[in-house]
């Protein structure tokens, strides 16, 4: 036993010299791209936007919405009626976050209860629904790319209470009058995933297969009026851009890992 623990320790004594020298004369691998510098951005605190989002609605006014005025604001939040909504400013690839409560008095059941809708560039929508022990069409449900997508899993709360739907989207790209990028939606309904890099297969109407149609690289985007007083709060976005960087000389790679 005594001889066994002896080689053992040698053993382990050797790899640990040979792993030790490996890591000492490697070579670090450098990719020759010279990135630029990531900007700072402050996280929000106390359910604030981060610093380099947008506000599209404080609590205050719908001042930044087409028909905003129709809607009625109090206590913070605006109460769907009359119309639908959209931004007056266009967008393309975004992270965007919405709150919203169903209402908390339940009538209706299916599509008829706490129905409204987030529409991305005001063609590709994510359901908003009150399925909280409510079943309705799964490709129809909260949370859903309307009739493409279900959700994951339905993780909604009960009526009344405020939830949350993030989702990062980027926009199809057009060329020459025909579809060179589809679109890809990310989607998390109350800090969980129910959309995973879900690609679209174009707009989600009620009435027929989805289709892409060309359009412009920034639209705005639409909060829809379904007959039901669904409240929203707490809306902004954030513009997604690539990250930027510049493929150096070879010579001043080699250079640099000497």
């Amino acid at each position: 036993m005594r001889s066994q623990l002896s080689l053992g320790t040698a053993m382990a004594a050797l790899t640990a010299i040979v792993l030790t020298t490996t890591t000492t004369f490697a070579k670090e691998w450098l990719s020759g791209i010279k990135w630029d510098e990531p900007a700072v951005v402050t996280p929000g605190e106390n359910n604030a936007a981060p610093s380099d989002a947008k506000v599209l609605f404080d609590g205050k006014d719908l001042s930044q919405w087409e028909n905003g005025d129709r809607w009625e604001i109090k206590d913070g939040y605006a109460i769907v009626k009359g119309a639908g909504i959209r931004t007056k400013e266009g967008f393309g690839d975004c992270q965007l976050h919405v709150e919203y409560a169903s209402p908390e008095e339940v009538k209706g059941t299916g599509q008829g209860r706490g129905n409204s809708g987030i529409f991305l560039m005001g063609i590709y929508e994510v359901q908003v629904l009150d399925n909280y022990e409510n079943k309705t069409y799964f490709d129809g449900q909260c949370g859903a790319i309307y009739k493409q997508s279900p959700p994951q899993v339905n993780v909604c709360r009960p009526p009344g209470k405020w939830q949350s739907m993030d989702i990062i989207f980027h926009a199809p790209r057009f060329k020459d009058g025909k579809l060179e990028k589809p679109a890809y939606i990310t989607v998390l309904h109350n800090g969980v995933v129910i959309q995973a890099h879900f690609e679209l297969k174009g707009d989600t109407p009620f009435n027929r297969a989805p289709a892409y149609k060309p359009h412009a690289d920034k639209l705005p985007i639409s909060l829809q009026n379904h007959g039901n007083p669904v409240r929203y709060r707490n809306i902004w976005i954030r513009e997604i851009k690539p990250v930027r960087g510049v493929l150096e000389d070879k010579k001043t790679d080699e250079k640099k890992q000497k």
